[in-house]
């Protein structure tokens, strides 16, 4: 499998941030990938750095223009994909991510499970929490998992979904310069060692408002190596996995097996 990490500069005009996005499917598609990774809220400037704005003129549906384009261009370039989006439904707005297949159906969705509430990532005032917790999906390439930007934060999240059989772990996120960068990659590769699994995070880039957005997406593999590393800029990260070492790393080294559960809160 050839994964995309669609490191994006975010515009203030979410069309030009929508072009954006499908011209990084193209490239992903004529780069050989079979599955791209957008970041956090791909087509919004990053509106939760602000507290307690109007968030309607930020939140989308499903039948949302934007979005349907996003679908028809993973089916037109029979590419997998996994967009983020501020989404309303049912009078609530999600931190969502899609998991979109080859033939631009929507396999699958997960939305954030912690939201965060701090200087810049006022996020309470615009999210609501996820209420159906984790989730790990059937494709073709393997099991597929999507933990949201700050559940990573929480071991339990990506834990979780390696215990639902996940053989990688996507996780759009929103990093900032301010924020120790070092902690980003050994965070999640230290977790990806732990779960026995693949991860892949990609960022945004650039300044917005008060944020300076960090790029550095990565992947690493199941025993917490570096398999791709981003630059500071808007690019396209390349990486090819072979989601089997993820099975074959937990039977070699049992440890989510050989946990005592009898003494953990």
């Amino acid at each position: 499998m050839r994964i995309a990490l669609a490191q994006m500069q975010m515009a203030e005009d979410s069309a030009r941030n929508l072009d954006t996005s499908l011209e990084m499917i193209r490239d992903a598609k004529r780069a050989g990938a079979d599955l791209i990774l957008f970041p956090e809220v791909q087509l919004s400037p990053f509106f939760a750095q602000y507290p307690g704005q109007e968030r309607e003129s930020f939140a989308m549906t499903m039948e949302d223009p934007a979005v349907q384009k996003i679908l028809a261009s993973c089916r037109r370039e029979k590419i997998w994909a996994a967009p983020n989006f501020y989404l309303r439904e049912d009078g609530k707005y999600f931190d969502t991510s899609l998991l979109v297949d080859d033939r631009g159906e929507v396999i699958g969705r997960q939305t954030m499970v912690h939201v965060a509430q701090a200087p810049c990532f006022y996020e309470q005032d615009y999210y609501t929490p996820s209420g159906d917790g984790f989730h790990v999906f059937e494709t073709p390439f393997g099991k597929i998992g999507i933990v949201i930007c700050f559940d990573r934060h929480y071991p339990e999240s990506i834990r979780t979904e390696a215990l639902m059989g996940a053989d990688i772990i996507l996780i759009p996120t929103a990093n900032t310069t301010a924020e120790p960068e070092e902690m980003f990659q050994w965070e999640i590769r230290v977790q990806a060692f732990q779960n026995s699994t693949f991860a892949a995070m990609a960022n945004r880039t650039g300044k917005e408002g008060e944020m300076t957005f960090d790029g550095l997406s990565l992947v690493c593999g199941p025993d917490g190596e570096l398999l791709a590393l981003g630059s500071r800029e808007q690019e396209l990260v390349l990486a090819d996995l072979d989601l089997d070492r993820a099975g074959q790393r937990r039977r070699q080294k049992p440890y989510t097996d050989l946990r005592r559960r009898e003494w953990y809160w």
